[in-house]
């Protein structure tokens, strides 16, 4: 009887890793969808919020947020053996964006998250990924309890181009925020121009 060529004897595949930033706006949940995809533990920075910090924290649509990230998220996740996202939360208060530059560094493309009772405060997100031409994907994230708007009428508010993908998620739901993810490099990976294995026809991980 013939045997296959034994997988003892295949040889590693070394994965290519790509850097994915996490962004937008104050308690939109940027820790959340890092937490809900990454394989391992979470890298967070998150402090609790100071009667200080009420002056500068618009909590306005976020009343029952009592932490936030000071620094930056970290996650990792394996869309398929030969390739790694590395995951980059940004913080989303105007107090920290010095530190969107260095985290940006080396960054395939990105998530802008955005909720539609607070839409302006991603604004800032797409204005900084458009003038740095990176590419980026939105993501609504679809909170218990708030009114869902059609695509077109997102995709109006925020003034995307028509080229940008824009997808409706549960930043909670580790199958959600994945399908996010693979749109981002499926977008990214377009935008290069490069060949490459369509990373839609990925299986469940």
């Amino acid at each position: 009887m013939a045997f296959g060529r034994s997988s003892r004897n295949r040889r590693p595949v070394e994965p290519v890793t790509l850097k994915i930033l996490v962004a937008g706006g104050f308690g939109v949940g940027k820790t959340t969808l890092v937490g809900a995809v990454s394989e391992i533990r979470p890298l967070r920075t998150e402090e609790t919020l100071s009667e200080a910090g009420r002056p500068v924290d618009d909590l306005d649509g976020v009343e029952g947020k009592t932490t936030t990230t000071m620094a930056m998220d970290f996650g990792r996740i394996t869309l398929r053996e030969d390739l790694v996202l590395y995951l980059f939360g940004t913080p989303g208060q105007d107090r920290f964006w010095f530190l969107w530059d260095e985290l940006a560094q080396g960054a395939l493309g990105a998530v802008v998250l955005a909720d539609t009772r607070r839409l302006e405060d991603c604004f800032a997100a797409v204005d900084y990924f458009e003038r740095r031409e990176i590419p980026f994907a939105v993501a609504v994230n679809c909170f218990e309890g708030t009114e869902r708007f059609p695509e077109a009428t997102v995709r109006a508010a925020l003034d995307l181009d028509p080229g940008v993908p824009l997808l409706m998620c549960d930043a909670r739901d580790r199958p959600s925020a994945r399908d996010v993810l693979v749109a981002v490099v499926e977008h990214a990976l377009a935008r290069a121009d490069r060949p490459r294995e369509p990373v839609t026809t990925l299986g469940p991980v």
